[in-house]
């Protein structure tokens, strides 16, 4: 998504409402020291606001997986499995959960390699992120034990049938990663998240693949590449843009951005070329055109094909912006629209995890 020596879309720098904007998230754009003037009076006012389209936001990002098999199944003469809406929402909030923090400590980490770097750090989103992840792993760990329906009540959820199938034991360890991920953020222990969020990763991975599917190991790696990157590209833009407005026109945050940019090249060649073997491995070369448009899974990824393309291209904009305007950090419009993208690309790859796989035609 960004070429080399590139600096990201950054913050909400000298935006009307930025002040208030960054009070109501834990992340105060304005120094200690400063003064504050006539015009950050209507800017904090403005606060509320922002909080209700945040909400806003999410809420319509949810309907993406909760309405999304209906619209992708019409005329295509497949029938989803039971409560796919619901399935689709709990994975993409525990996608959700995985980037955050993931995110955080890959750009705190670039950060310690910068010199000069403010010590001011936005307040971390971990261990909300973490809870999160914890609800929605065990709730898809009650469908797993429900026989892979939706429990309507406690009597259908049998949790030690979790230990004797290769599903039950990985929702049960996506669990036990997401609480222990959560208590490491409690103690003030970030780094030690990475490894329970590391094992999430490599049990969504193996879930994604069966035993059953025709080199399921060849499959599981991919899916590991592929959402390892997705997860340190989403959460790493956001944190750097939350980064970049509590360090409001410090040099250190251009360049943060100059040497996240490096890093996510890498990581979106590493997407694309896992998710184009991916798809080659769901639908074969011959037949991926039809199955495009004539299957749910098809149809959702081409939706999510053109979402990646369109995120690729607000990055350009913010690029072009980056190196005419005077001031590099003015390009907040794309960066923020950026982030909206990445958030429905989210929200899609968690509907297309509920969908029927595609018919492998030979």
């Amino acid at each position: 998504m960004y070429a080399r020596n590139a600096v990201l879309p950054v913050a909400f720098r000298d935006l009307p409402g930025s002040a208030a904007a960054g009070e109501d998230h834990g992340v105060s754009l304005i120094r200690p020291t400063a003064e504050p003037t006539d015009d950050e009076g209507p800017a904090r006012r403005s606060g509320t606001g922002r909080t209700v389209a945040l909400l806003l936001l999410v809420a319509l990002g949810a309907l993406i997986p909760l309405l999304g098999p209906s619209a992708a199944l019409h005329g295509t003469g497949e029938a989803a499995a039971p409560g796919a809406g619901g399935i689709g929402l709990l994975r993409t909030v525990l996608f959700a959960a995985l980037s955050v923090p993931l995110g955080e400590l890959f750009v705190h980490r670039l950060a310690r390699h910068l010199p000069g770097v403010p010590p001011e750090r936005p307040r971390s989103w971990a261990l909300l992120a973490d809870a999160a992840g914890f609800v929605a792993a065990l709730a898809l760990a009650s469908v797993v034990s429900a026989g892979d329906l939706i429990p309507h009540r406690l009597g259908q959820i049998d949790v030690g049938g979790l230990y004797g199938s290769r599903d039950g034991r990985l929702a049960l360890l996506e669990v036990n990663a997401f609480l222990l991920a959560a208590l490491c953020a409690l103690l003030r222990r970030p780094a030690a998240q990475v490894w329970p969020l590391a094992a999430v990763v490599a049990a969504e991975a193996l879930r994604a693949h069966p035993t059953t599917e025709q080199s399921p190991l060849v499959g599981s790696g991919l899916t590991l590449v592929h959402l390892a990157c997705a997860a340190l590209w989403t959460g790493g833009l956001l944190h750097a843009l939350r980064l970049l407005g509590r360090w409001r026109g410090d040099p250190a945050g251009a360049a943060l951005l100059g040497l996240y940019a490096r890093v996510a090249a890498v990581l979106l060649a590493a997407i694309t070329a896992s998710g184009v073997c991916s798809a080659l491995r769901r639908m074969p070369s011959a037949t991926i055109l039809d199955q495009l448009t004539t299957t749910a899974y098809g149809r959702t990824l081409l939706a999510k094909a053109v979402l990646v393309a369109a995120v690729a291209l607000l990055a350009l904009w913010a690029r072009i912006r980056l190196r005419r305007a005077a001031d590099p950090l003015s390009a907040y419009t794309p960066a923020r629209a950026e982030v909206i993208a990445l958030g429905t690309v989210v929200a899609v790859s968690g509907l297309l995890t509920a969908l029927p796989l595609p018919i492998r035609w030979t």
